[in-house]
C-alpha cells in the first residue's frame, strides 16, 4: 500500500488532466474538466484558480454514486437524466467533494481571490458532461467513478497544484 503522506496532485488545465503522484513508481491520471471561462482567481469570475492549493476538506465519504450535493450537503437525491431535465440550470455536484484552499496570500488566498471562499471543489458530475474539455463553472469536474477513487487516495492537507 502506498502512503497517503507523500501524495500530491497536479491539475494540468491545458491537457485537462489530473495526475496523482503517490510515489516515484505510481502515478494515476484522470481526465477532468476545468472552467469554460479559463483560469483566474478573482471572485465572481467563474474561472479555475491557479497555483498552490491543499485539500481543505473531504465531503461525502458514504454518499452513493451520483448522490447530489447542494451547499456541500448531501440532499438524498440520486442524479438521473430525469432529475437533470427537471432542474436544467443546476450545476450538478455529485458523489464526492474535495474542497480546495489556496496557499498563497494575495494569489489564491484571502481577499477577493480566496479559493476556499469561492467554493472551488474537485467533484463528480453527470456522465453526460464532457471530460478533457473546459466546461465547468470554476471547479474541477471528474467522472463519478474517478472522483470516488481519488477521494480514497487523498487526505485533507494533500497538496494540489493547478497550472
Amino acid at each position: 500500500m502506498v502512503s497517503k503522506q507523500n501524495t500530491h496532485i497536479l491539475i494540468d488545465s491545458a491537457q485537462q488532466v489530473l495526475i496523482v503522484f503517490q510515489s516515484q513508481w505510481r502515478n494515476v491520471r484522470y481526465p477532468i474538466s476545468t472552467s469554460a471561462y479559463g483560469l483566474g482567481e478573482e471572485s465572481g469570475s467563474y474561472r479555475t484558480p491557479r497555483g498552490r492549493h491543499i485539500i481543505r476538506a473531504k465531503i461525502g465519504q458514504s454518499v452513493p454514486l451520483n448522490g447530489v450535493f447542494v451547499g456541500r450537503r448531501y440532499t438524498h437525491e440520486i442524479y438521473s437524466p430525469g432529475l437533470g431535465q427537471a432542474h436544467p440550470n443546476r450545476d450538478w455536484i455529485l458523489s464526492r467533494v474535495l474542497w480546495l484552499s489556496g496557499c498563497d496570500v494575495g494569489v489564491n488566498r484571502l481577499g477577493s481571490v480566496d479559493t476556499m471562499r469561492r467554493y472551488i471543489y474537485i467533484h463528480g458530475t453527470p456522465d453526460t458532461e464532457p471530460m478533457g474539455k473546459s466546461a465547468s463553472h470554476g471547479c474541477i469536474r471528474m467522472t463519478n467513478k474517478d472522483v470516488i477513487e481519488l477521494f480514497d487516495l487523498v487526505e485533507p492537507g494533500c497538496p494540489v497544484e493547478i497550472s
